[in-house]
């Protein structure tokens, strides 16, 4: 897409290439030819856009609403032209013409940054030198010298741009924008967000607080993820099925909660203790497991291979054989597996519907 400003004076000429048709690349580019030109016109035609008009009928003009806002901040009339009245524009149109025929035939650019840095160069050189339509002994350079302190200024603070909009967050820590998907701390699932986003960037905020910076894609049903988001679900998933072990270990052997909270104040692995206590388990049961963490307890050694050295003592005091692990064939596994009885009312609602009787 192409946006072109042309000041009615002078003719000097603002392009500049974007994306997509979007409000915020709309603004955009006023907001950049507002700055190379070092002011702004007291009026503004537009076409007959939605980005500007939403309705019209007859002189009766409903604007858009952001567009209005942001007239009002650089304190400029906008005025569109009326429908099917090409003559009330034909400076603009002679000038895409010009940019056809001058800079964009030919051209070769290698993505939309590269195409702007040329549509700069072009701007601020060729067509800047080219003769002034009005009087070709002079160049749009020199009438825009005439023309430039009779610009409105430019006001002292910025206009905020891109797109604003609220969004939901399900139960993964992604956020969906434009089709594709962004990361956000995992402590913000099944929220309400703020998505602010620009040509270069998608940030997303808590209120006033910025929870995420991504750069934008314009793929499709892509995946954007920031290291550290992803990183701290990682740990935080591997924290939770530690405490999940910890529960499942307390309920069957108590002294378990002992050995691990002397563990930690040595420095232990927590993590790795759990899976090795939770396996022995397995092996062992629940009463042997019990009775060698006291005695590793008694013993001051909070470690997995306390328990274990305790468990085969206890084994080779009564005779017993190594405990060996039971693998299954997959199908007899899943005879095991358990199942959810469906219930029948609804089979039971078409017998209790009343039967039709005949009437003479």
């Amino acid at each position: 897409m192409g946006f072109v400003i042309v000041l009615s004076y002078s003719r000097r000429s603002f392009l500049r290439f974007c994306l997509n048709a979007q409000m915020d690349s709309f603004l955009r580019g006023h907001v950049e030819a507002f700055a190379a030109f070092g002011g702004l016109a007291r009026i503004l035609l537009y076409d007959n856009l939605k980005s500007v008009v939403l309705e019209r009928v007859g002189d009766a003009i409903r604007f858009n609403r952001d567009f209005l806002a942001f007239a009002n901040h650089f304190r400029f009339e906008p005025r569109p032209v009326a429908v099917a009245r090409g003559n009330e524009k034909g400076r603009i149109e002679r000038n895409i013409d010009f940019v056809r025929k001058s800079f964009f035939a030919g051209r070769e650019f290698t993505d939309v940054a590269d195409l702007n840095a040329q549509a700069r160069e072009w701007c601020e050189g060729k067509a800047f030198d080219r003769p002034w339509p009005q009087d070709d002994t002079l160049t749009v350079r020199q009438a825009f010298a005439t023309e430039q302190p009779r610009l409105l200024a430019l006001p002292a603070a910025g206009y905020a741009l891109g797109q604003r909009l609220e969004v939901s967050v399900a139960k993964t820590p992604y956020v969906r924008y434009d089709l594709n998907d962004y990361t956000v701390p995992h402590t913000h699932v099944r929220r309400t967000l703020s998505v602010l986003a620009d040509e270069q960037r998608v940030r997303i905020f808590d209120g006033i607080t910025e929870l995420a910076n991504h750069p934008r894609s314009f793929d499709r049903h892509q995946t954007i993820e920031d290291p550290t988001h992803v990183q701290a679900l990682v740990e935080y998933k591997r924290r939770a099925r530690a405490h999940r072990g910890c529960d499942a270990l307390a309920q069957v052997a108590p002294a378990s909660t002992e050995l691990l909270q002397m563990a930690a104040q040595r420095g232990y692995n927590l993590g790795n203790i759990t899976a090795a206590l939770l396996r022995l388990l397995d092996q062992y049961g629940a009463s042997s497991l019990q009775a060698a963490l006291l005695d590793a307890i008694a013993r001051d050694v909070p470690h997995p291979n306390a328990v274990r050295l305790a468990l085969e003592r206890a084994r080779e005091r009564t005779g017993q054989p190594p405990p060996l692990p039971l693998v299954l064939p997959e199908h007899v596994r899943l005879r095991d597996a358990p199942m959810r009885t469906p219930s029948l009312a609804s089979y039971d609602r078409h017998y209790d519907k009343p039967k039709d009787t005949d009437h003479d």
